[in-house]
């Protein structure tokens, strides 16, 4: 899920080249998740990291999608450092938060019903673009502080959020709306028939894009041997941290892992971190590699390069696409297995969107093979908006879009 909001980066001599090949490699495989949760026949009715009835084929399509959202918010941050060079703090902050009430109002109206085609928006659910725009937001109005307070508060919120886990354990009551928007998932009741979903609680995400803005001052001050340099020193000391701290299951994500009945089911229980809301575990699992990734592919330059990136210039215009068609291939499929319309928009429990049954679906394989159409048929649309932006950076409309 991702960052879904792209900010046009200029183009300079410290351009790392390599952020837009991670960011489309990283929307591309998003739409592998979103694709299962329509598709396959047991997306609502199991949970693909559950040691006790998970495949490795299925927990690692699920897994390999973690990656997204955190990659994406951490480049959001490091594409608004960049931003800061061709904006005074006024007009970058102006933006930032402008953007960012924009995108809650993307999350709300137009996403909620990319997911549900509810027309009555029975559910509300704050997802990856709320806590996205919430991010936005916040450090438009925290661009004004020093630099060293940024990145001293983003660390304290990566690092220390997670000791938020244990007055959670204790309490007794739910924590109620406020402090759930901030750390904790949450289920409420609005009015009528209508509910709020909390599903993405913005602080960690908040956090981690902090550190990618500030990790944008390495992008623009160093040269590319430097840059390189540091990006694999950073990266490989994530990783080895976060594989040193999972080990001791004393902090950092609320799911201690365990001894399975495999050895590669011991592996799965480790690497299954926590996401809603990110550990800082699961941050860093995904960003170590990221950085790896970018040091890596700084020079990468083939047909196939160029491809993929293309949907990383086209984020957010990719993301809504994306989700309407899915979601109406997936109602075609429904309807030509015999259902009717008023069957797919019968009121459910739970939160399954329309046009989707419990135990309805395709295997993983056909997952897959729905996947890679839906991605190559946006290849076309997302050229040509590419083409487009760049042919009218002078339109300030298309920076909201």
């Amino acid at each position: 899920m991702d960052q879904l909001i792209e900010i046009e980066q200029p183009v300079t001599k410290g351009r790392i080249q390599s952020i837009d090949l991670l960011r489309g490699l990283v929307m591309i495989i998003m739409a592998l998740d979103h694709t299962r949760d329509f598709f396959h026949k047991e997306a609502w009715t199991g949970d693909p990291t559950n040691m006790e009835t998970t495949t490795p084929a299925l927990f690692f399509t699920r897994w390999i999608t973690h990656f997204c959202a955190p990659i994406f918010v951490f480049l959001a941050g490091t594409s608004i450092w960049l931003q800061a060079r061709k904006k005074s703090k006024a007009e970058l902050s102006s933006f930032l938060i402008t953007r960012g009430l924009w995108l809650i109002f993307i999350e709300i109206i137009v996403m909620n019903f990319a997911f549900s085609f509810d027309i009555h928006f029975t559910l509300i659910a704050l997802q990856t673009i709320w806590s996205i725009a919430i991010s936005m937001i916040i450090l438009g109005l925290l661009i004004w502080l020093p630099f060293e307070v940024i990145l001293v508060a983003g660390l304290l919120i990566v690092f220390g959020h997670n000791s938020l886990d244990f007055y959670e354990k204790g309490l007794t009551t739910p924590p109620g709306v406020w402090y759930d928007l901030v750390h904790h998932p949450g289920f409420f009741h609005l009015w009528g028939k209508h509910n709020l979903l909390i599903l993405y609680p913005f602080l960690s995400w908040t956090g981690l894009m902090m550190l990618g803005y500030c990790f944008g001052k390495i992008v623009v001050n160093a040269d590319e041997a430097q840059r390189k340099k540091t990006m694999l020193a950073m990266g490989a000391i994530i990783i080895v941290f976060f594989i040193v701290l999972r080990a001791t299951n004393m902090y950092g994500d609320p799911d201690p892992w365990s001894k399975q009945k495999e050895g590669l089911f011991t592996v799965l229980s480790f690497l299954n971190t926590h996401k809603y809301p990110p550990s800082l575990l699961y941050m860093c699992m995904t960003i170590g590699p990221a950085l790896l990734f970018l040091a890596f592919f700084s020079n990468a330059r083939n047909w196939l390069t160029r491809v993929i990136s293309v949907y990383g210039r086209v984020p957010f215009f990719y993301y809504i696409l994306h989700f309407y068609l899915i979601h109406l291939v997936c109602m075609a499929l429904f309807l030509a297995r015999g259902h009717s319309i008023a069957d797919g928009t019968k009121p459910s429990p739970g939160f399954q969107p329309f046009f989707t049954l419990p135990g309805e679906g395709y295997n993983l394989w056909v997952v897959y093979g729905i996947w890679l159409a839906i991605v190559i048929s946006l290849y076309p649309l997302c050229k040509w908006y590419d083409k487009y932006k760049s042919g009218h950076k002078d339109n300030k409309w298309l920076s909201y879009l």
